[in-house]
């Protein structure tokens, strides 16, 4: 990742945290966005707050201001996006709206505005974040595993699209250990549940160099099951 630019959606939240210190440890030039306001900047790490990606124009800002800072972008990673759990008899169509505009329109808007950049690049990357609950979902999921697999789709639909010049693929986390889920599910047995860096490891893979062969994957990270 040595010398790469890579911009990173969602930045601040539990997960996106991890991905951008892990990236920046391996030599990478990290931009992070996130609607949370910045906490850090710095020349080889700098943060865009207060962005809503569901808004295109907005999207499109803070892409161009990661390219005009660094010079380019190797890698986009959608990481940005949002969770909820009700049913369908309880429920309304907020949710699912509200759903979709958090985890497809977020990723849509990002894409959109970084392809003409990473088109510059000579080993261009897209890595999504899908979900194991929306290959099956369960009661209560409907809003998010529909979202979710909107994602997918998104990402099989890109890899097509740009084959040849940019790979893109998604990782489909199970439970990820963060301290939100610890204290929605007290029950539950974290050590089962994927790890925010066992999940950065094989995002920054699937955004590196070695994984060249690789676009159009859905790859579930199952956790120690």
């Amino acid at each position: 990742m040595k010398g790469k630019v890579v911009v990173i959606t969602g930045a601040l939240g539990a997960l996106g945290k991890v991905v951008a210190a892990e990236a920046h440890s391996r030599g990478a030039r990290v931009a992070g966005i996130d609607h949370a306001a910045p906490q850090f900047a710095a020349t080889e790490r700098i943060e865009l707050g207060g962005v809503d990606l569901t808004d295109a124009a907005q999207a499109k800002k803070a892409i161009d201001a990661a390219a005009a800072h660094f010079g380019a972008i190797d890698a986009l990673i959608n990481i940005a996006g949002g969770f909820t759990f009700e049913t369908i008899a309880d429920g309304d169509a907020k949710a699912w709206q509200r759903m979709y505009a958090l985890n497809v329109e977020t990723a849509l808007n990002a894409t959109r505005a970084a392809i003409p950049h990473l088109l510059n690049s000579r080993a261009a990357r897209i890595v999504n974040i899908g979900a194991m609950g929306a290959l099956q979902a369960g009661s209560g999921m409907g809003p998010y595993a529909a979202s979710k697999a909107g994602v997918h789709k998104l990402t099989e639909s890109l890899a097509a699209e740009l084959k040849g010049k940019i790979t893109v693929n998604a990782v489909l986390p199970s439970i990820i250990d963060t301290a939100a889920n610890r204290a929605s599910m007290p029950k539950a047995d974290p050590a089962k549940w994927v790890a925010p860096r066992e999940l950065a490891d094989v995002i920054l893979f699937l955004a590196s160099d070695a994984a060249s062969a690789v676009t159009g994957a859905l790859l579930p990270v199952n956790g120690r099951v």
